[in-house]
């Protein structure tokens, strides 16, 4: 019993500690509505300029929240309620937030994507369709936008080929895409000889996964296999590899 009292006595303490600071998000509506949009804007810069002068994100956190929030009822008319604000604190710190459908997964993402976008990192939101990778991105794009952040949305290589299409959807500060297309391109990544012919030129650096039970479990249990022809040596037939091959079999 102990061990299971230990379990929930931290997921009690996360989420007071989570209350307190969402409570003094809430605080902070008054203030941040009365700013112009230029000037909502110019809180972005702000906040890069603090990072830069020894402060975290840690200490960006409440009114970083408190500015997404604004805008995101500036530009789509949807501000997230206080449980929203809960389930975007417990993303930040790593946690598994458990909303269902229709209780705004997607305007919660906004929160901790722009907090973690201002350090200058790749922020990826990753989920289980090309469909909702696009219509999240669409959605939010006007939210970040307006708060001086670019957006982007990396499509399939079936969909998207162009080396320099893909390196400028990765170059946004927050970019949506599937696990499986963010993991090739991972892989493809890896086997380049020239950094410069890599389509993520930022690497990785903070990751927002969405319907996290189906990517992490049920996708997770399918390998990601990466199939191309081998060319023999210079000097070799094209039986090369089939005759090495044959030879390991007898053996």
């Amino acid at each position: 019993m102990s061990f299971f009292k230990k379990i929930f006595d931290h997921e009690y303490k996360e989420l007071e500690k989570f209350k307190k600071i969402a409570d003094e998000i809430m605080e902070l509506d008054p203030v941040i509505s009365k700013l112009t949009d230029k000037e909502l804007k110019g809180k972005t810069k702000e906040f890069k300029e603090r990072l830069e002068n020894d402060e975290t994100l840690e200490d960006l956190l409440v009114e970083a929240f408190a500015v997404a929030r604004e805008a995101a009822f500036r530009v789509i008319g949807e501000k997230p309620y206080y449980v929203q604000i809960l389930g975007g604190l417990a993303i930040h710190y790593g946690n598994i937030a458990e909303m269902k459908t229709g209780e705004g997964k997607t305007l919660v993402q906004i929160l901790s994507a722009y907090l973690n976008a201002l350090e200058g990192k790749s922020v990826h939101v990753i989920t289980s369709n090309d469909y909702l990778a696009l219509r999240d991105m669409e959605q939010n794009k006007k939210v970040y936008g307006a708060l001086g952040l670019s957006c982007g949305n990396i499509r399939p290589k079936v969909e998207m080929r162009n080396i320099e299409d893909r390196q400028r959807e990765y170059n946004c500060d927050i970019v949506y895409g599937t696990a499986s297309t963010i993991a090739f391109d991972y892989l493809d990544d890896n086997k380049v000889k020239d950094p410069n012919e890599r389509v993520n030129l930022k690497g990785y650096g903070y990751a927002i996964i969405d319907e996290v039970d189906s990517i992490l479990l049920d996708d997770g249990i399918t390998p990601l296999i990466k199939a191309e022809s081998l060319k023999p040596p210079v000097g070799q037939d094209k039986d090369y590899y089939t005759n090495i091959y044959t030879w390991a079999c007898e053996y």
